[in-house]
């Protein structure tokens, strides 16, 4: 999938991967597409979450080598 910017939050604990994925995307234009990458197991619930409170769109998520992947479409 084409993205504009790609976090790699990997290692970081909850908030942290939710709270790096908020300033990317107030640095992108309207319809770009964020990756973020994370090791946190709750990110799969709040990303999801962040999305539906933010209005920016969860494009797609999947698991790829014991990482979670994100693609986020800015509002």
């Amino acid at each position: 999938m084409h993205f504009s910017k790609e976090l790699d939050a990997t290692g970081l604990s909850c908030p942290l991967p939710i709270l790096k994925t908020k300033k990317s995307l107030a640095d992108m234009l309207s319809g770009q597409v964020l990756k973020v990458i994370s090791t946190d197991s709750n990110a799969v619930k709040d990303i999801q979450a962040f999305a539906n409170q933010t209005g920016n769109v969860l494009l797609f998520s999947t698991l790829e080598n014991e990482k979670y992947v994100f693609f986020l479409r800015k509002k």
